[in-house]
């Protein structure tokens, strides 16, 4: 995934546990098999080679930490010259301890990265893993697009852990009961537009087609039609204020006809908070979530949902894989090779697959997929069907790759703002754009 502004957002959260550390003593043997391991006619002399000591963390709470733990344990028995010792903490502080230790030179030889990654990048902290592909680090069977994410100045830095695709979660007991067909693949914004209208309609009065995605859409608008919120390669925004304004219109309209969620009511019921959210209520029939958040709502209603993929634009569905979050190694590090094996074996090895599962996302190489997908629940095989047809789309029409701008949190704010009030009537779309825009842009010059 390459994470798009706000699918990063979403990509990243993660329930605040209490930290505890990863150690445990290597052991012998090992059946796991990863691509590009040394072939088993080295492991004499792998065995006596030099012991080296990696330290690896990554943030979460304890049932993630207890699967991180379990597969650097499965490392260790592959590669019995290589202990890991794991530290991992809740999101909350994760990123003010990993900065003090990259600011005192005391950083952990590999350590994980959301959608900040290019922020790290920028700081000159990260491990160029050039040097070791094809050798140590096997990516033939990664997406494009996750190799791409993690490469920044033509230097690789970052390797996917798990990926998400965004797309439409749809209640088909609401299009049931409405007696419509539950949408397909392929269909367009106007479309989605009649539909939503004709749920609101059909299933009567607090009952609404969709929740709006003027904010956590606009970047899959923008790709649909050639633009980018950031060109982080150019330096400078990716789109003007004439590209932003059919987006808002699109939604105030849709608003206003009844097809969307009251403002008022998705203030109070944010779709991004599952717990609160109208799906699981049953009172919105569809929305934009990140594949990874499919289950969370599912296992709070009764009603079957499943995923499509976005209304097309000009330009296809402007959606590809996208990092859920990632490894990367610290450019000081003393076992720049052993790190770059850890990471293989994280993203090629079928019981680290099996041992992972979703956790982070689904895996970011296609065989592992297909592996996790034989044996997952039904519940499980939809977010797979979903992935596999987004990865397959990504091959005929691809995606520039953006990442979160300076000042995110900013814009973020902003774009909320805007929004409701426009909803609201305090302003109407051209001059709610109009001012939207110019903060954007202040934000983005004041931030880079």
């Amino acid at each position: 995934m390459r994470k798009t502004w706000l699918g990063a957002a979403m990509a990243v959260m993660v329930t605040a546990a209490t930290a505890c550390g990863g150690g445990g003593s290597a052991g012998n043997g090992g059946g796991s098999s990863d691509s590009a391991a040394p072939n088993a006619a080295a492991g004499g002399a792998q065995a006596k080679a030099e012991q080296v000591e990696l330290r690896v963390m990554w943030w979460g709470d304890q049932k993630r930490a207890d699967k991180t733990n379990q597969v650097l344990r499965k490392f260790e028995e592959k590669y019995p010259n290589i202990k890991v010792t794991g530290e991992f903490s809740p999101q909350s502080g994760y990123f003010d301890k990993l900065n003090t230790q990259l600011a005192s030179g005391t950083a952990p030889d590999l350590f994980f990265l959301g959608g900040n990654v290019v922020d790290y990048a920028n700081k000159g902290v990260l491990l160029d893993l050039g040097p070791y592909v094809g050798k140590e680090l096997d990516l033939t069977d990664m997406d494009k697009g996750m190799v791409e994410y993690g490469t920044f100045g033509g230097k690789l830095q970052h390797i996917s852990a798990g990926a998400n695709a965004r797309g439409i979660v749809v209640n088909t007991e609401m299009f049931k009961k409405a007696g419509m067909p539950v949408p397909q693949d392929g269909w367009t914004w106007d479309d989605y537009a009649r539909i939503s209208k004709e749920l609101a309609t059909k299933l009567g009065k607090g009952f609404y087609g969709s929740y709006d995605m003027t904010v956590d859409g606009m970047d899959i608008s923008l790709k649909q039609r050639g633009k980018q919120l950031y060109d982080m390669a150019g330096g400078k925004l990716g789109f003007e204020q004439a590209d932003a304004e059919p987006w808002f219109m699109y939604w105030n309209e849709l608003r206003k006809a009844g097809g969307v969620v009251p403002m008022d009511q998705q203030v109070s019921n944010p779709p991004g908070d599952t717990s609160k959210s109208l799906i699981v209520t049953g009172k919105v029939a569809m929305s934009l979530i990140p594949s990874n958040q499919f289950a969370a709502h599912q296992n709070l209603i009764k009603d079957q949902l499943t995923m499509v993929q976005v209304p097309r634009g000009p330009k296809g569905t402007g959606v590809v894989f996208e990092s859920s979050q990632g490894m990367s190694g610290y450019n000081k590090t003393k076992h720049p090779k052993e790190v770059a094996q850890l990471m293989n074996f994280w993203i090629n090895d079928p019981e680290v697959a099996k041992i992972l599962g979703n956790d982070r996302g689904v895996p970011v190489t296609s065989k592992m997929r297909e592996l996790l997908k034989k044996e997952a629940s039904p519940l499980d095989q939809i977010v797979y069907d979903y992935t596999s047809r987004v990865s397959e789309a990504t091959l005929k029409e691809p995606v520039k790759v953006s990442y979160n701008p300076p000042g995110f949190t900013e814009y973020s704010k902003l774009a909320d703002t805007t929004v409701q009030e426009i909803a609201f009537g305090k302003k109407d779309v051209q001059k709610g754009v109009a001012d939207f825009y110019a903060g954007v842009v202040k934000i983005f010059n004041n931030n880079k």
